[in-house]
C-alpha cells in the first residue's frame, strides 16, 4: 500500500497523539527520521537548534521569574514603608494627607516596574 505527503502526515500525527504518553529514545527518533528520508546530518542540526531553544526558552523563564522576585519585593516594601507613612501623618497632622505624596510617586514606580515585570 502507499500514501501520499499528506497521507503520511496525518498518520505520523495519529501515531504522536497515541504515543503522548511515552517518551522516544534518540534512536527512535534517529530511526523515524531514517523512514522518512531525513538524513542523519540534518537530524543533528535539527536537534541542536531545538536544544538551544530549549536553553534559551529556560533562561528566559529564569529571568522571568527573577522579575517577577524582585517586584514583589518592591510591592511589599511599597506597602510596608507607605503604610507607615500614612500611620504618621494620621498622627502628627491629621488635617493635611501629605503621604499622598510620596505614595503617588512611588505608586508611579511601582506601576512602571509591574508593566516592566509582567508585560
Amino acid at each position: 500500500m502507499t500514501y501520499n505527503s499528506e497521507e503520511m502526515q496525518q498518520i505520523l500525527e495519529v501515531a504522536f497523539r497515541r504515543k503522548q504518553q511515552g517518551e522516544y529514545t534518540r534512536e527512535q527518533i534517529i530511526e523515524i527520521a531514517s523512514e522518512l528520508g531525513v538524513s542523519s546530518e540534518s537530524l543533528q542540526a535539527a536537534e541542536q537548534e531545538w536544544l538551544k531553544k530549549q536553553v534559551e526558552v529556560k533562561k528566559d523563564q529564569m529571568s522571568n521569574n527573577q522579575k517577577h522576585k524582585e517586584f514583589l519585593a518592591h510591592l511589599f516594601t511599597f506597602i510596608a514603608v507607605n503604610g507607615f507613612l500614612i500611620l504618621l501623618n494620621l498622627f502628627t497632622s491629621p488635617g493635611y494627607f501629605w503621604a499622598i505624596f510620596p505614595l503617588l510617586g512611588w505608586g508611579l514606580g511601582l506601576f512602571l516596574h509591574w508593566m516592566k515585570a509582567y508585560m
